[in-house]
């Protein structure tokens, strides 16, 4: 039955009767006043939670004026160097009313203190904050390459983030375990589940190792999946997923908190879908993705605009891409029944072969070291690469067919309105960060940022420091090159 082992069927018993899923939308521009505006016109929308993006300097550590920024700041996402970029950022916005997800990973711990920084300026205490921080630096080896320190140092930092809200934000999410990024890059709904169910063993395996229980941290774990277009098999995944990592904790954990082996989840359409051809049908692919997230039972999801094939979304498509969610919630019917395709003979075989399929690749991972070892061989990297290759060889011999691509092709395109990057902006921001250094007091920062030093070298708990090194004025480049003094730096196999 739904809300009852193994959660098939969802883990709560009445799902989406009595509370729809948490309505996201990603969004990050080139500053963070303008993330901030889109962010108060979402919320005015009906928008439920906040999800932001991160340029790749951010994602990478680095400041906006470090060299290896130049042409990136403010591309995929809003720059954060400092403290006073995250009050912009949550300008007029109460953190004590809105979830905040954040999407970073190798610097999660130094957006996190920002963060947490800006909530007590606000007078919201640490244990109010509610949200998600992504974390999940292992598939950061596998599928993006967006990391900054060899795979144990990073697994540490990862144990000391989720540690710290065990005792100071125990109702934040400390940790987002992606299967999203994988099946981007290439691999099959199958492998999805099984990669990111052995890297949420690996996590739950150092986190106990480094002194942790499970049932202390292991409530506010949550996943993040893909929508792919295959509606059936999706829906079957999700259900296989919830299984299959409740039958994985109780086997090797035992907890004794139910929370500790319910898998809650985020979903977000999959853009590797979406089309520079014909965009407008990315509206329906959307739309058909979203649908297959409610019904395989979502807790929180975010919809892609039409238009991210070919720029940044517009406030026109965010909008249609919101509404697509709240038509599914209030017109179509599907939120008034718990888990509304369970019995159908197709979804039932899907969810019992797609458990099976994923079990025994989770085995072959385990049998070879567990997914830390296996990354450093290179294997799901290898998986991923051989199923990327499948899947292109389909779509360019036609058997699989993708509309406006190699089907339905039309000779004339209507011409899209794009949202354009603001290159004074990018330079006024590398203006403000020289300045902002300039104006702090560097006897604070320098003082803190040894601290932070120290507590990395002596194996401590580096929350604290680098909350301590953000409020003294330190930059997300200079709190993380303190981690690659102590830690060095790594090159992940390609897997090719």
């Amino acid at each position: 039955m739904p809300g009852e082992p193994p959660y098939t069927r969802g883990i709560h018993s009445d799902m989406y009767k009595s509370k729809l899923w948490t309505m996201r939308q990603y969004a990050g521009f080139s500053s963070a006043k303008e993330t901030n505006r889109r962010f108060r016109v979402l919320l005015d929308q009906g928008q439920t939670g906040l999800s932001v993006a991160f340029d790749l300097p951010t994602q990478l550590g680095l400041d906006s004026d470090h060299p290896r920024s130049l042409g990136e700041v403010g591309k995929v996402g809003v720059p954060i160097d400092t403290i006073e970029d995250m009050r912009q950022m949550f300008d007029s916005i109460d953190l004590s009313e809105v979830s905040t997800s954040m999407t970073i990973n190798a610097p999660a711990t130094a957006l996190l203190a920002m963060y947490v920084a800006v909530g007590e300026e606000q007078g919201v205490s640490r244990d109010s904050l509610r949200g998600t921080v992504q974390n999940d630096i292992l598939k950061e080896y596998i599928a993006r390459g967006l990391y900054i320190f060899p795979p144990e140092e990073s697994m540490r930092l990862t144990t000391d983030l989720l540690d710290w809200c065990v005792e100071n934000a125990p109702m934040w999410n400390t940790i987002s375990i992606s299967g999203y990024h994988m099946r981007e890059a290439g691999c099959t709904a199958v492998e999805e589940v099984a990669m990111t169910l052995s890297n949420a063993l690996q996590y739950t395996r150092s986190a106990i190792e480094a002194g942790l229980d499970v049932d202390d941290f292991a409530p506010r774990m949550s996943f993040f999946f893909s929508s792919h277009n295959d509606l059936m098999e999706e829906v079957a995944k999700f259900r296989a997923a919830r299984s299959l990592w409740h039958e994985l904790v109780q086997a090797e954990f035992q907890p004794i908190n139910p929370r500790s082996s319910q898998l809650r989840f985020h979903t977000q359409t999959a853009g590797v879908t979406l089309t520079a051809q014909q965009p407008l049908n990315n509206t329906v692919r959307v739309a058909y993705q979203a649908l297959s997230a409610v019904l395989g039972g979502t807790q929180s999801l975010h919809t892609n605009s039409f238009d991210e094939a070919i720029g940044l979304p517009t406030e026109e498509s965010a909008r249609i891409a919101l509404r697509t969610q709240q038509i599914i919630a209030e017109e179509t019917g599907v939120a008034d029944t718990v888990d509304p395709l369970a019995g159908s003979y197709l979804v039932e075989e899907m969810t019992s072969r797609i458990i099976s399929e994923a079990r025994a690749l989770i085995e072959e991972i385990d049998a070879q070291g567990g997914a830390l070892e296996c990354i450093k061989s290179g294997m799901q990297q290898r998986m991923i690469h051989d199923s990327a290759w499948k899947n292109l060889q389909e779509i360019e011999s036609g058997e699989i067919g993708v509309v406006g691509v190699n089907s339905y092709i039309d000779g004339d395109e209507v011409p899209i309105k794009t949202q354009k990057l603001d290159a004074v902006g990018v330079q006024d921001k590398i203006v403000t960060l020289k300045e902002y250094r300039s104006n702090r007091d560097q006897d604070s920062v320098t003082t803190a940022l040894e601290r932070l030093e120290d507590a990395c070298s002596r194996g401590e708990n580096v929350m604290e420091p680098i909350i301590d090194s953000v409020k003294a004025g330190a930059t997300i480049g200079e709190v993380n090159e303190v981690l690659r003094m102590i830690f060095g730096l790594w090159t992940s196999p390609s897997g090719v």
